[in-house]
């Protein structure tokens, strides 16, 4: 038997009435405190350039971005995400520039925290804006294995990563790379090196992604990676399953949050990892999301504001804690007002 009334004395659209009974039993809503915000770093003074394939993204230089980070703060968004964009003389085939700890990433963290120390600094750890090839990993020399992706070497490098991170003050540090380990070997660092307050973000189900698109170009890896795929360590999209395991694995081992990306098309794994495992649950609403709403709104298909508000609080219907997004301060505005 329903525990509801049958029509004609049960009427769903009696909540549906008026504004202030919408407002009173609404399930899920949407705050500045959901966002991250990500941002694209270049080295230099007065840098702003447009990424063509996300428009209104722009990389920026230091200079520019303090007052990006300044209404952050105003705007209530919690936390901002750093993606570096290295000159192409640095990358190397092992990333080692991800290490430098007087590289562009510690001295923007740095900068950031001193000006603003409430701002939250969270720094993707993968090596893939760091690499000649575009990987986020190192490539096995052998012919034999055609480039596989070496997992332990390519740890060690992530964990130098993490710490050259921590070491510059950023609050949350994020593995994206989606190597088998990744976590535990950062956090035992972290652990040993005294950063026990330092956040670990997961990148716990990365999918092998076409949304990725317009980020590549953003970063510059595109160029790099070519015609080559991330298929060996991000996961197949057809897979949900495999997405538990990852996460379990990324919890024991010590994350404090796990996210899953891309966002939107993904919402069915969102979903089901909050529910299983009842922890912090992040998405990203990627790239070629943010691409594809602005490209419509820009035709005139779409309500820019309206859609763009709607497609987060989908996350947040779905299970997210939080959401990653290009969006996140027109969205905070909005909020605001």
């Amino acid at each position: 038997m329903t525990p509801y009334a049958a029509y004609p004395m049960g009427r769903p659209r009696r909540l549906r009435r008026d504004t202030f009974t919408r407002n009173l039993v609404r399930e899920n809503t949407l705050t500045a405190h959901d966002l991250i915000y990500p941002v694209f770093v270049v080295d230099g003074s007065q840098q702003r350039q447009p990424v063509a394939s996300m428009p209104g993204v722009e990389r920026l230089s230091l200079d520019l971005l303090l007052p990006v980070a300044e209404d952050c703060v105003k705007l209530g968004i919690p936390v901002m995400a750093l993606f570096p964009v290295v000159d192409q003389s640095l990358k190397t085939y092992d990333g080692r520039e991800a290490l430098n700890p007087n590289g562009m990433v510690p001295r923007v963290v740095q900068a950031l925290k001193k000006e603003f120390p409430e701002l939250g600094i969270m720094c993707d750890v993968a090596l893939d804006p760091f690499t000649s090839h575009g990987q986020d990993g190192l490539p096995d020399p052998r012919p034999e294995e055609n480039g596989y992706i070496m997992n332990e070497a390519t740890i060690d490098m992530l964990v130098k990563q993490a710490l050259a991170q921590a070491e510059a003050g950023a609050d949350i540090v994020a593995p994206s790379d989606m190597m088998d380990g990744r976590i535990g070997a950062i956090r035992q660092a972290l652990e040993a090196n005294h950063f026990i307050h330092t956040r670990i973000m997961a990148y716990s189900a990365k999918y092998a992604s076409s949304f990725y698109g317009p980020f590549r170009d953003a970063v510059g890896s595109s160029g790099n990676l070519g015609k080559s795929n991330k298929k060996v360590y991000q996961m197949d999209p057809a897979n949900s399953n495999e997405a538990m395991r990852e996460v379990a694995l990324d919890i024991a081992e010590g994350a404090d949050m796990v996210m899953v990306k891309p966002g939107m098309p993904y919402l069915d794994v969102v979903r089901r990892v909050k529910d299983t495992f009842l922890v912090p649950t992040f998405a990203y609403q990627v790239s070629g999301e943010y691409a594809m709403l602005k490209a419509a709104a820009q035709n005139g298909w779409l309500d820019h504001d309206a859609v763009m508000l709607e497609s987060l609080l989908a996350f947040k219907r779905a299970g997210a804690d939080g959401i990653l997004t290009y969006f996140a301060r027109d969205a905070a505005r909005l909020i605001q007002n």
